[in-house]
């Protein structure tokens, strides 16, 4: 994935670019680039969880018997998956004006970033996982879905706990 700090330092317009050169403004003007690039992969992280959530759908409408713990299974997995979606769209962005109770510098907001960008490797892993298990459930192959519904929950789970430090580090109320 490019890097979107990258992309917003080069799509800084005329103004934006003048007020990095501007004394005491400067920082500023940057630690709202980062906090538009942040908010940007937050934006795309959602999205493509909200991709995997329908795929798990899907699999979810191919499953034949009516009585099968798999239905459970990839309903809670759907409903974990729309929980943290809403988490990572709506997470802090860490604002730090004048009076902001929480004060993040840049430092920090790179780190967050960099933290977000770590996370797409679990949102791979849940994509390939729905990917096997909608072939597993297509071949009628229960063993195969039941490890497939498996690896996507660890996926998940992995995700989720990330992201919840991450929010930690945002907070700075690890004990």
């Amino acid at each position: 994935m490019a890097d979107i700090r990258k992309r917003v330092d080069e799509d800084r317009g005329l103004l934006k670019t003048i007020q990095t050169f501007v004394p005491g403004f400067r920082g500023y003007r940057l630690k709202e680039d980062l906090r538009d690039s942040d908010r940007m992969l937050r934006a795309q992280m959602a999205k493509l969880l909200s991709v995997q959530r329908r795929g798990l759908e899907d699999c979810r409408s191919l499953v034949q018997d009516f009585t099968s713990p798999r239905l459970d299974s990839i309903g809670r997995l759907i409903n974990r998956m729309k929980k943290i979606e809403g988490e990572v769209l709506h997470a802090e962005t860490g604002y730090s004006g004048i009076a902001a109770d929480l004060q993040i510098d840049k430092y920090e907001l790179n780190q967050l970033y960099e933290y977000d960008a770590g996370m797409i490797n679990d949102i791979n892993a849940m994509t390939w996982g729905v990917e096997r298990l909608r072939t597993a459930l297509d071949a009628n192959e229960g063993a195969a879905a039941d490890a497939e519904i498996k690896s996507i929950r660890t996926a998940l789970d992995a995700f989720g706990d990330k992201f919840s430090k991450r929010e930690i580090a945002i907070t700075g109320t690890e004990v």
